[in-house]
């Protein structure tokens, strides 16, 4: 009995071996047919205007187009310093859901490139906005050199950047965040980049209210120019981290001082 068991469970997996096996392949062969194509749609790059903005018309277009829709189906607000800082800089949040990318793109009228895994500059339709508007696509496994290069082409534009460090959406936990992983915080200290942290106090949800609250920027001086060991880089993280949660439980901590204030 049992050996049929682990008979039937093998082959269960096998199926779903196979099946992604399957899916591999046929994203790999669409990859190579239409490889070129999106490469040469793609814009990495905005220059400037004369006022130093780097502002670009289409997707200003798209965001008085799908803001007011956002705004009436996932109702949010803004806390802190919601007002971008001039030139270039890393806002970095918890990540819930795909409307993520809206709150801090809606601190400023300027370009705002963010990284999203490969497959999504890849998708039909969106895929070609993506590639349009300056996303940067990583593959899951986290070799993409090619994606950090551009990522640190963006930011010596003098653009601006946003970085979800947890690298996938997080369905575990509303009070925790997910690993980190340290992308965020090398990159602020290989460009010499301010991070704009941001947190999302509670997962969107349709018709219920938001909150989301952004910090003063944050810079890692004390690890620019050296060669950082594991345990550097480890610090920097936590750095961020902490100063994160922070945000989160001084936000929470000021909601709950005026509920009993108005109680009172």
């Amino acid at each position: 009995m049992a050996e049929d068991r682990n008979n039937k469970e093998e082959k269960v997996a096998n199926k779903e071996a196979l099946k992604a096996q399957k899916k591999r392949e046929k994203k790999q062969k669409r990859r190579e047919k239409h490889g070129k194509k999106w490469e040469k749609q793609r814009r990495l790059l905005f220059p400037a205007n004369k006022k130093g903005k780097h502002v670009c018309h289409g997707m200003n277009f798209f965001r008085c187009l799908l803001y007011p829709i956002q705004a009436l189906l996932f109702p949010y607000k803004m806390y802190g310093n919601t007002e971008a800082a001039e030139g270039a800089c890393i806002y970095v949040g918890n990540h819930y859901s795909m409307i993520d990318i809206f709150y801090p793109a809606r601190t400023t009228w300027e370009v705002v490139h963010y990284v999203a895994k490969q497959s999504v500059l890849e998708a039909p339709g969106f895929g070609y906005l993506a590639r349009r508007y300056g996303a940067i696509g990583v593959m899951r496994d986290g070799t993409d050199v090619r994606s950090v290069m551009e990522c640190i082409k963006v930011l010596k534009n003098g653009e601006k950047l946003i970085i979800f460090p947890e690298g996938t959406r997080n369905r575990v936990s509303e009070t925790e965040f997910l690993p980190f992983h340290g992308s965020s915080t090398l990159l602020a200290i290989r460009t010499k980049t301010p991070i704009v942290p941001f947190i999302i106090c509670k997962r969107p949800r349709a018709f219920h209210r938001t909150h989301v609250v952004f910090g003063a920027p944050i810079t890692f001086e004390e690890f620019y120019d050296k060669k950082l060991t594991q345990e550097e880089q480890d610090a920097a993280e936590e750095k961020l981290r902490s100063y994160m949660y922070s945000l989160r439980d001084e936000h929470l901590a000021s909601l709950e001082k005026k509920k009993k204030g108005k109680k009172k």
